[in-house]
């Protein structure tokens, strides 16, 4: 029973983690219907500049190690946030409502420009973040032993649900949620009502981008290190969520995404780790099957 409670405890960083990006992702999806990699690649991007930079501010600048860390986070928010600025207007808003292949090329275009870009500013480096905030936390105790969590652990929690809350009250609160909800329902009507659905679809994607950017330097913080192949994996795991939970409810699709992340910190800890991934993927790919709704047309 404790060891079960303790792997339960585990899976609420990475169910956050899941549910965060899933809810960002849903967004910008919910927009174009178009699955996009370039998310799992800004996600990826602002890990790696964030621990470029606090390298940079640690090896460099001779900086204690919070003004590093904020020196990192900050340098990642911007870098980010004009590669998602550069990519959204320049591409995706040219692509958004073409061809689904075009996107996909597109987007693993935009992938392989980021990851080199990031490989060539780190000389092609393994950088690691030192451990901070690993303090272990009592969140419980089952006969006497306490299950933990460390300090980064529930910050990472904490802000991430926080995101979450507020993002899901602005699209269901204000104005711009509003809005947000009539292009996703019909991008031509509500054109037709004065909407301006480029732009929405521009303010949903740097929405997007910015929330993997957070995701990125969450999960840094904690893991201590980003790479793309990770990225990528992050991202082939959303774009599946975001199909079952629905497009037009990213709350729905982080609820899904915290699901997944708890059974697959259920299967690491009871099965053989070396089948998680391919279990993990053919379990969504039965149910997108599943749960496919085909149009009819009269």
């Amino acid at each position: 029973m404790l060891y079960l409670s303790q792997q339960i405890a585990n899976a609420l960083p990475l169910a956050a983690l899941y549910a965060l990006l899933a809810f960002g992702y849903a967004i910008a999806f919910a927009v174009t219907k178009r699955a996009d990699l370039t998310y799992g690649a800004l996600f990826a991007f602002s890990g790696q500049m964030y621990v470029l930079f606090v390298d940079v501010g640690w090896n460099r600048l001779w900086l204690v190690l919070p003004a590093a860390l904020a020196l990192g986070m900050a340098a990642a928010l911007a870098y980010s946030a004009l590669a998602a600025a550069v990519i959204g207007r320049e591409v995706m808003a040219r692509l958004a409502f073409s061809t689904p292949n075009t996107v996909i090329v597109a987007g693993l275009g935009c992938l392989i420009v980021l990851m080199e870009t990031a490989r060539l500013a780190s000389d092609t480096r393994s950088l690691w973040l030192p451990p901070f905030l690993n303090r272990t936390v009592a969140l419980w105790h089952v006969g006497g032993v306490p299950v933990t969590l460390t300090a980064i652990q529930l910050v990472n929690v904490a802000v991430m649900i926080g995101l979450i809350a507020l993002g899901s009250l602005g699209l269901t609160r204000t104005r711009a949620g509003r809005v947000w909800r009539a292009v996703s329902d019909d991008a031509r009507a509500a054109e037709f009502c004065g909407v301006d659905a480029k732009g929405v679809f521009l303010a949903a994607y740097l929405a997007a981008a910015m929330i993997a950017a957070v995701a990125g330097l969450m999960a840094t913080s904690y893991y201590g290190t980003m790479d793309f192949g990770a990225g990528l994996i992050f991202s082939l795991k959303v774009v599946m969520i975001a199909s079952i939970g629905g497009v037009s409810d990213p709350l729905r699709s982080a609820l899904g995404a915290a699901l997944l992340g708890l059974t697959e910190t259920v299967w690491s800890s009871f099965a053989p780790i070396v089948w998680r991934d391919l279990f993990l993927f053919s379990l969504l790919v039965v149910i997108v099957v599943m749960t496919r709704r085909e149009k009819v047309v009269p």
